[in-house]
């Protein structure tokens, strides 16, 4: 049952933060929200089709993840790696045993012609989870980051491969599918449009940069979660990103900048408040050790948006 008088909620979520996010709105706004998931991480790797950020928030909401690692699914074993790995063959990215069932569906499903939109549903309904979840779009648009030291990267050679150390000169979208009409629908119709605790630049710009959404997005009320505390990011590579990417010291109020005129509010850690002007903000505690600090932080970000009516 929805905790909350939004009819339609949706979230862009992208990483562990912005699924950590949307399980906290799903337990308040239940099948009133729809998550809209970033797809520039997804790539090919032992001839299967990954879609982590898709993974995440489906292990996530589906109460499946492993919340200690922060990835994968809790009780994972990791045999077949250990077979690929004594091969010779590419084991830098840690796919687990049960995990391998989801690309494996999900690959097979693909060269029988279903879209990536068909596949998820599918997926997502056999979990048992209430909130719709959209893949942003059914075409390739890969995260491609151009570094310092090691030129151009996939996301993943860059972020799992080498540990996120090369330093980002700057973020590219190759490809440049539009949005699915479900994913429209959804932003068409939304009540309230919120922003996870995500990395803007390769988890949210993917989904804003995706054909149609900034129309889609005209009118609507759009509230954003800080992903930085404290002037630190509170996982991943956020801080460093921050100032090669946009020439500001890390910190939320360089996030609120960012994004603009896109927000009608936006939510932070306490004190991180007195740099933003000019934007309606909350500040409460925004880390999520718990699940019940998921839930609790929706049901303030929810409350919050509706004093903005």
């Amino acid at each position: 049952m929805s905790g909350t008088s939004f009819r339609s909620i949706v979230a862009l979520s992208g990483g562990v933060g912005g699924a950590r996010f949307a399980d906290g709105l799903a337990k308040v706004a239940g099948s009133a929200l729809t998550v809209v998931v970033n797809t520039g991480d997804d790539f090919v790797h032992w001839g299967l089709t990954v879609s982590p950020d898709v993974d995440t928030v489906m292990y996530t909401l589906g109460g499946l993840s492993d919340d200690e690692r922060g990835w994968g699914l809790r009780g994972e074993t990791f045999e077949t790696l250990e077979r690929v790995r004594a091969f010779g063959g590419p084991a830098w990215f840690m796919l687990g045993d049960r995990d391998l069932a989801t690309h494996l569906t999900r690959t097979d499903a693909l060269a029988r012609g279903e879209t990536l939109t068909q596949i998820t549903a599918r997926l997502v309904k056999s979990v048992g989870i209430a909130p719709t979840i959209l893949p942003m779009s059914d075409g390739p648009c890969r995260t491609m980051i151009h570094t310092a030291e090691d030129g151009v990267l996939s996301f993943q050679e860059w972020f799992v491969g080498r540990r996120a150390a090369p330093r980002v000169r700057r973020v590219e979208f190759v490809g440049n599918p539009p949005a699915t009409h479900q994913v429209l629908d959804a932003l068409r119709s939304a009540d309230l449009v919120v922003i996870g605790p995500s990395n803007p630049f390769v988890s949210i710009d993917p989904i804003l940069s995706r054909p149609g959404v900034s129309d889609a997005l005209v009118g609507r009320r759009v509230i954003a979660v800080s992903p930085i505390v404290g002037g630190r990011a509170v996982k991943g590579p956020l801080a460093e990103m921050i100032p090669s990417l946009v020439g500001d010291a890390p910190s939320a109020a360089a996030v609120a900048n960012y994004y603009g005129e896109l927000l009608a509010g936006f939510v932070v850690e306490h004190g991180d408040e007195a740099a933003i002007s000019g934007l309606r903000v909350h500040a409460t505690d925004t880390i999520m050790k718990t699940r019940a600090d998921r839930e609790r932080l929706a049901a303030e970000v929810l409350s919050f948006a509706e004093s903005l009516r």
